[in-house]
């Protein structure tokens, strides 16, 4: 369960979106929404997200890859999970090497979006935690 955590869905389809945002308002966190990952790095210049939840095949424009990228440049330590209804892939895999999180894959259920995010953001925690002396 969320503490009401903000958090960002990117996701070219508007089912795949809406669905994983109202799975994510049931267990108590706070959704966004962007249809690209040009809109997703646009709402990250003007607004903050506890998480993002990024699909990484998206047509057309920028895939989940370039998208975190770009988000890195805005948001150094922004946190972020994978989701794809394929197979992990070396795109998948690098977007981790930059700091991404757990991999999901889709369709999307209500106890994996949850697990995934719950570890996510403690990890987040956990680690600027620790990094206080």
């Amino acid at each position: 369960m969320g503490k009401g955590e903000s958090i960002l869905v990117v996701d070219d389809i508007k089912e795949q979106r809406e669905l994983a945002a109202e799975m994510l308002q049931q267990l108590n966190y706070s959704a966004a929404c962007a249809s690209s990952g040009e809109e997703a790095v646009a709402y990250l210049k003007e607004h903050r997200a506890d998480l993002v939840v990024l699909d990484m095949i998206m047509d057309p424009g920028m895939d989940g890859l370039e998208t975190y990228r770009s988000i890195l440049e805005i948001h150094p330590e922004q946190r972020a999970i994978i989701v794809s209804g394929f197979s992990e892939t070396h795109r998948v895999n690098a977007a981790q090497a930059l700091g991404a999180g757990a991999y999901l894959r889709k369709p999307y259920v209500i106890e994996k979006i949850g697990q995934a995010v719950r570890k996510e953001l403690d990890r987040k925690h956990t680690a600027a935690a620790s990094a206080i002396p």
